[in-house]
């Protein structure tokens, strides 16, 4: 079947879309509706079609936090737009910048410009956009740490929304626009950044790689290579092999929880928070559950890093779906622990 376009003016509408090359997993899906939205000012008049407003509605970034267990019958919206605006004040600097951007190519412009702050967030995948919805985070930091506001289209009351930092309830993977899923478009983030901030060097192996580079005085550019080297050796490369990165999230447990597995499996891999809870490292769970570099079909769990589902080559959305599923009931009977997922599942 052939996808027929039609340029709208600020947006393209695309029938019968694939969506193979807009989600990072591959998974050969197809969207009744794709909506490429280059102009956020037309979002109105692109939800007000009957065709969309009647559907279901699905908005993409660049799909590196999504699983589709099989085709959208409804709308896809991909924002498409750009740009950057800089305003300095004293030694903070608030950049807002459109939600099409790439978040990559924003932290190694940021780094470039001399701010401070996003170099753990180096190399994570994604549109700018998507950042807040996910609170994306990496190597101990956060994104929500530096968003100062967020714009977005509110659905549910036909208007502009500014959220701040408070509004968008952050926490660990988690804000507002998951609890309220479909309300918000974001089509800008507002970011604060310092032009110095400390370093945040404790978390993953960053500071035996920065001795590795023979860096005893780092500033931020030396973290995001550390970074980039680390994630790159631990990490499938997207391009190379079809993933979303970490598929499943850390999970969080009650301080008696965690000592009791932790005197059960001396081994186990955590951390506390400054709550009292402990955090379960995902990745050691699903290790010690025997899924590391396990296959089935193409359908499988990388040898690389234990949390990363991948596709070898021509799994579908389901046939991943039902792999991650095994992985979550067999966790939860060896340790009484449920995990997550951290994308979104279609």
């Amino acid at each position: 079947m052939v996808a027929e376009r039609v340029d709208m003016g600020g947006y393209t509408l695309i029938e019968n879309a694939p969506l193979g090359a807009r989600n990072t997993l591959r998974v050969n899906a197809r969207a009744r509706l794709l909506a490429e939205v280059r102009d956020a000012a037309k979002l109105p008049e692109l939800l007000d079609f009957p065709a969309v407003r009647q559907g279901k509605l699905l908005v993409l970034g660049e799909g590196s936090n999504l699983l589709l267990t099989g085709d959208v019958d409804g709308t896809v919206l991909a924002m498409a737009t750009r740009g950057v605006q800089v305003e300095q004040e004293g030694d903070v600097t608030r950049i807002a910048v459109a939600a099409g951007e790439r978040w990559d190519d924003f932290v190694r412009w940021t780094l470039g410009q001399g701010y401070a702050g996003l170099e753990n967030l180096i190399l994570i995948p994604g549109t700018v956009g998507a950042a807040p919805i996910q609170n994306i985070g990496a190597y101990g930091a956060e994104v929500a740490e530096f968003v100062e506001s967020v714009e977005a289209w509110d659905t549910r009351e036909r208007r502009v929304a500014i959220l701040t930092r408070r509004d968008c309830a952050f926490a660990y993977r988690d804000s507002v626009f998951k609890h309220e899923p479909g309300r918000y478009i974001v089509t800008a983030v507002r970011f604060a950044l310092p032009r110095t901030h400390a370093l945040r060097l404790d978390y993953a192996g960053i500071r035996e790689e920065l001795v590795r580079m023979g860096v005893d005085k780092p500033a931020p550019f030396h973290v995001a290579e550390a970074v980039v080297h680390l994630r790159s050796r631990k990490l499938p490369d997207p391009a190379v092999i079809g993933n979303a990165g970490s598929f499943f999230k850390n999970p969080i447990v009650d301080a008696s929880v965690g000592e009791a597995l932790k005197r059960e499996h001396p081994e186990l891999v955590a951390w506390t928070g400054a709550d009292g809870r402990w955090k379960l490292s995902a990745a050691w769970l699903i290790e010690a559950s025997g899924f590391k570099g396990v296959r089935e079909g193409d359908a499988g769990i990388s040898n690389r890093h234990a949390l990363v589902l991948v596709n070898h080559g021509q799994a579908t959305g389901a046939e991943l779906w039902a792999f991650a599923q095994r992985v979550m009931a067999e966790v939860r009977e060896k340790f009484g622990v449920g995990l997550e997922t951290e994308p979104v599942v279609v």
